[in-house]
Parts: C-alpha cells; structure tokens; sequence
C-alpha cells in the first residue's frame, strides 16, 4: 500500500531533516526520477523532458551508473541535477546503519551530490541524523572533505604548491578545511507519488494521480525503470502537456 498525496501529518514529523515540496507560491513543479540510469528508459526521458524543456532531478543508483556511464553523463550534459540513491537501492528499515551508510558513500564518489533520497523511502531516523549531519564523511575521528568537489580543491591546491613551490602544503590544506563549509546534504522525500512502479495501476489511473495531486511547489516522484516503463511512457508526455498549459515551469532540485 502506498499514499499517492503525503499526508501533511507525516510532513510534521519530519519538519527540518526531510524536505517534502518546495515553496506553494512559485509556479513550479519539481520532477524527479528513481532508480536509474539504465538503456531505453533513460534516454527516452531524456528526450521527453527536452521537448518540454524541462529539467528535473534523477535520483541515481550508483551500480546503474557504473553500468550506463555514458547515460549518467548525458543526464548531466543536458542540465539536470543528480541525487544519491544509494548503490544497491536499500530499505533503509532492514539495513543497519553502519552498512546503509558505506553504501550511501559507495554511491556518493560517483553522484558527487548534496541531494539523497532513500529507497522506498524507508530511512530510519539514526540514519537521517548521520547523513544530514554529515558524519558519512569522518575519517579517523575527524571530519574528512565529504564530497569530491572539497578533494578535488584540495588536491588543485597541492598541484599549485608543488608547481609554485610558494606556500607550505600543511597550512594549504589546514585554510582549505578551516575555511570551506561541508556541503550539507539534502534528504529529499516527495509530495506526490505517481505509482508508475505499480504493475497493478492503469496507465489513465498514474496519469489522473499526478494531474489531481500535483500543485505549485509538488516534488513529483516518477521512476526509470522498466517496471514502470508502461505507466510512464503513458503518462509523462500527456502530464507535461497539461501542465505546460497551465503555466507551469519545471526546475531542478
């Protein structure tokens, strides 16, 4: 069983970690994509967004992205934002939390994000404080760079040093930590969940969730997958018109 509309009960419990829509007074919609890259599915979506002209966001398993690199990079070429869904898809209620969050980090060296949503949306709250509060990212007790982009600075930094030969690389890379903010990462949850993952629902029943539910500041869950291949190549394209008309615009996380 499954909500297609989050309830606002559900939105309290979680006021500051999770994020469930964006602002109600802007015109925009908030597409996102679970569970890919993969062939076919992927590039179609791809296609499909670029004759709207509009962005959205693809919550990207990492061994999907290892599998379709060239996919992964042509979701980035085209404009759209990237999440972390973990590397092996997890439910995070069966996993423990030492396990949940190696895998967050296996996924997180190839998305290089600050935006994560969990599987099935199954997270425990444990899990939650340790991602939002960035302890994935420490090394040996102290806090480590947690994203690629810090590694990569720092690693820019000790190429000038060695080619300059004008500062000590010690106090390079002590200013680079003391003076650079963590990346704080984004758990992203969803105000309507389409159900193109449900083999059981119609085409005209997914495409009737979205168009009912879907509102001003709506983080729209959709899924690239073949499981929901059916409902999607339904609905997306009829979805996208209607809301085109409606003047609505569609915007990355």
């Amino acid at each position: 069983m499954y909500l297609i509309k989050t309830p606002l009960l559900l939105k309290k419990l979680y006021p500051n970690s999770l994020i469930w829509n964006k602002s109600r007074a802007d015109k925009s919609i908030f597409l996102t994509f679970d569970d890919g890259p993969i062939p076919i599915v992927t590039p179609w979506v791809l296609k499909t967004l670029k004759n709207f002209n509009a962005k959205a966001t693809f919550f990207c398993i990492g061994q999907n992205i290892n599998k379709n690199k060239d996919i992964f990079l042509q979701l980035k070429a085209d404009g759209h934002a990237i999440g972390n869904h973990t590397y092996n898809h997890l439910r995070g209620w069966d996993t423990r939390d030492n396990d949940y969050l190696d895998n967050f980090k296996q996924c997180q060296q190839l998305t290089q994000t600050n935006l994560f949503r969990p599987p099935y949306g199954r997270i425990k709250k444990s899990q939650i404080r340790m991602i939002v509060n960035g302890e994935w990212g420490m090394v040996n007790g102290e806090e480590g760079m947690v994203n690629s982009e810090k590694g990569n600075l720092e690693q820019e930094s000790k190429t000038q040093i060695e080619e300059q030969s004008v500062l000590n690389l010690t106090s390079c890379v002590s200013h680079l930590k003391n003076n650079m903010p963590l990346l704080k990462t984004k758990i992203i949850m969803w105000d309507v969940l389409s159900g193109d993952f449900d083999i059981n629902l119609s085409p005209e029943k997914c495409l009737k969730n979205v168009l009912k539910h879907t509102e001003n500041g709506s983080i729209v869950v959709f899924h690239d997958s073949l499981k929901a291949w059916d409902r999607l190549s339904y609905t997306l394209p009829k979805a996208l018109a209607y809301w085109t008309k409606e003047g609505y615009t569609f915007k990355t996380l």
